[in-house]
């Protein structure tokens, strides 16, 4: 019914994806990097909320130019399928993920998002709706499910994590644990949003791996599923 869906991330050692400006800083290092340039050529689609798309910019290409060849030789395009869960339509026009290097795009928005602003959109991405005042991810995730998405990457962020947490909807659960510590009460976490309340309610993980990678840790978890 829905993709398996990986998310993966770098945080430091206080569990901060980035600075109370939530600008991009790196925590990880070349060694992580490959490994991640790795898991995007695995996956058939990666996804990250407008929130990262309107901080970092992010292509969410495949950078390496050995994995794109693979990827081709297996009848893929060189990039995976990139999605911006964007409810209300604010993805500019100029963004890279919309322009740099080859393959499918695909934003999902709800049913309160500008039509004016989809129109635009839609000369670069394809338009899929779920839900009515925000994305509904369940719905969204099944429907790319029915186009032949069968693996999907996550990259933030911690909104769109928190929220397919909150749905039950993570697979496997990767963070790279950087050796800085960047503070802040606002800064941003893996998991943001409201949060469970009760210990019942909890997302279960149980580790699958870990090792040490660049300077840090790289931590594997599997999902318990209730």
């Amino acid at each position: 019914m829905f993709p398996y869906v990986t998310v993966n991330l770098a945080m430091s050692a206080d569990g901060k994806l980035s600075t109370i400006e939530r600008k991009q800083v790196k925590i990880s290092g070349q060694d992580d990097f490959r490994r991640v340039d790795i898991l995007k050529a695995e996956n058939d689609a990666i996804m990250v909320g407008i929130g990262t798309v309107l901080a970092d910019d992010p292509s969410l290409t495949v950078k390496s130019p050995e994995l794109k060849e693979k990827r081709l030789s297996s009848g893929r395009d060189k990039n995976p399928v990139r999605i911006i869960v964007d409810s209300k339509a604010r993805t500019p026009c100029s963004a890279e993920i919309l322009h740099k290097g080859p393959g499918r795009r695909i934003i999902a928005v709800s049913k309160s998002a500008d039509p004016k602003k989809i129109d635009e959109l839609g000369k670069y991405a394809e338009i899929v709706q779920a839900g009515d005042e925000r994305v509904d991810l369940r719905i969204f995730l099944a429907k790319i499910a029915e186009m032949g998405i069968e693996t999907l990457m996550v990259e933030g962020g911690g909104s769109l994590i928190w929220s397919l947490f909150e749905d039950d909807l993570v697979d496997e659960y990767y963070t790279c644990i950087g050796n800085v510590i960047i503070g802040g009460a606002s800064a941003p976490t893996p998991a943001d949003g409201t949060g469970f309340i009760r210990e019942n309610e909890f997302t279960k993980l149980e580790i699958a791996s870990m090792e040490k990678i660049d300077s840090g840790v790289l931590l594997k978890w599997k999902i318990i599923k209730n």
